[in-house]
């Protein structure tokens, strides 16, 4: 298949494939399909394909670009339903790695525009696999969460879910989350939880669920049940969220290790309420996709 390619790479489509690029932070996997290099019309059910585990290529969710979003260079997020997301704390690694491979960025420091907003990202080490992102601030407010009621902040507040009564706190960071501290954090309960506490009617934009056991001040254990994608080994956002809430109900201190399936996010918090998150990341493969895949 690479030599039917390199004949054609004068051209700007490869008119027997789609190219893509696959790489993963902590086991969250993320396909960047490059808006120069494809013209591909991106629709929910051809990512839900592409990302279906078995069928197509299997990833959590697709980055598109670099497009340009308010006059500069950004990415649109795709989730492995089809569905669009507003940010991805790994994705946005993964995309940084991917701009400095293909040397779109040549500076250590940039932004990336996203739905939510401008991301500052730094690359932290020589071979682009160690970011430090600007995550921004978090909002505790309901309306802006959204969370259904009135306005208030949702801190520690009790709701049920499958007839059980839990104390949540809930929180934007460009996406919504949902906290649950409990004495035991295991993927079961996460599996069990997820799918209700997502769709509730609480959440009329439906919500990432994190379930997070304190270690120690510096230390959270968490599972991830992620908004359109599921169960997940990991997520940045997922691990700002879980962090800033322990910060806010005093449980923590500004530096937290953020412990997943797929790894530790470290996680630091300023005195003005800025998160920032330390992610690495890792390339898997550049990989050609047939367009009959798509017919």
């Amino acid at each position: 298949d690479g030599n039917q390619n390199s004949d054609k790479k004068g051209n700007k489509t490869m008119r027997d494939s789609i190219i893509m690029t696959k790489y993963q932070g902590f086991g969250n996997d993320y396909l960047v399909l490059d808006a120069n290099k494809n013209q591909l019309q991106l629709q929910g059910k051809k990512i839900a394909l592409l990302c279906q585990r078995g069928f197509g290529l299997g990833a959590d969710g697709v980055l598109y670009g670099p497009v340009e979003i308010n006059g500069k260079m950004g990415m649109r997020i795709f989730n492995s339903d089809g569905s669009e997301a507003a940010i991805s704390g790994n994705g946005v690694c993964i995309f940084a790695k991917y701009l400095m491979d293909n040397e779109y960025v040549k500076e250590k420091k940039f932004a990336i525009e996203t739905l939510s907003g401008t991301i500052e990202v730094e690359c932290l080490n020589a071979r682009a696999t160690e970011f430090r992102v600007n995550m921004g601030k978090a909002s505790f407010l309901s309306k802006e969460i959204p969370v259904t009621g009135e306005i208030r902040e949702v801190i520690d507040e009790p709701f049920t879910f499958k007839g059980k009564e839990y104390k949540a706190t809930c929180l934007t960071v460009g996406n919504p989350h949902c906290i649950l501290f409990m004495d035991q954090v295991t993927p079961e309960k996460v599996k069990e939880l997820g799918p209700y506490v997502e769709n509730a009617e609480e959440f009329p934009e439906k919500v990432n669920l994190q379930i997070c056991r304190q270690i120690d001040k510096g230390n959270l254990d968490i599972e991830i049940w992620e908004r359109g994608s599921g169960y997940t080994k990991a997520s940045g956002t997922g691990s700002c969220a879980a962090a800033i809430a322990a910060y806010k109900k005093g449980l923590m201190e500004n530096r937290i290790n953020v412990n997943q399936p797929g790894g530790m996010i470290q996680i630091d918090i300023k005195d003005d309420g800025t998160i920032f998150m330390t992610g690495t990341v890792g390339y898997i493969a550049d990989v050609s996709v047939a367009e009959s895949f798509f017919s």
